[in-house]
């Protein structure tokens, strides 16, 4: 997944001292964690580099943290290349225009309701919830439901 507009409502807040503050949803944690302990993996690739993206992923036991990142096809192919994965096998959320290489490219893409208009035309989901207010945690449960995992 992206993460600001995705795990974040996509605001930046900066403190007088100049740190960075975002904030992220609890909703979503439980969903990862959930998600993981029914075996799926996830990935954060992020075209901005924030000590607040290491802090989230590393809370969340999220190991592929790709930062700063350009081609997030690039960063896709090098996780589907670790875990021996094929396109169908990805999902990914993104919200702007430059995820949607990324969301073309995998088998099963979304999107929060707040995605620029380019974004909510190309995915095959939008989320009901909106973004940094538990739209990952919607689709981990969409997916999760579909493999007959939960109910």
């Amino acid at each position: 997944m992206d993460l600001d507009g995705v795990l974040t409502d996509g605001s930046i807040i900066y403190s007088s001292s100049g740190e960075m503050l975002k904030a992220f949803n609890a909703h979503d944690g439980f969903g990862i964690n959930r998600g993981r302990l029914h075996g799926l993996k996830f990935a954060i690739i992020s075209g901005m580099t924030a000590v607040a993206n290491e802090m989230r992923a590393k809370r969340l036991n999220i190991e592929e943290l790709y930062q700063n990142c350009s081609d997030k096809c690039e960063a896709a192919n090098e996780i589907k290349q670790k875990y021996n994965l094929a396109d169908e096998n990805l999902c990914f959320m993104g919200d702007d225009v430059f995820d949607i290489p990324l969301l073309n490219q995998a088998g099963f893409s979304a999107c929060p309701p707040e995605a620029v208009e380019e974004v909510r035309n190309e995915v095959h989901y939008i989320t009901k919830v909106s973004a940094g207010r538990g739209c990952v945690r919607e689709m981990i449960d969409l997916i999760l439901r579909k493999q007959g995992k939960i109910e």
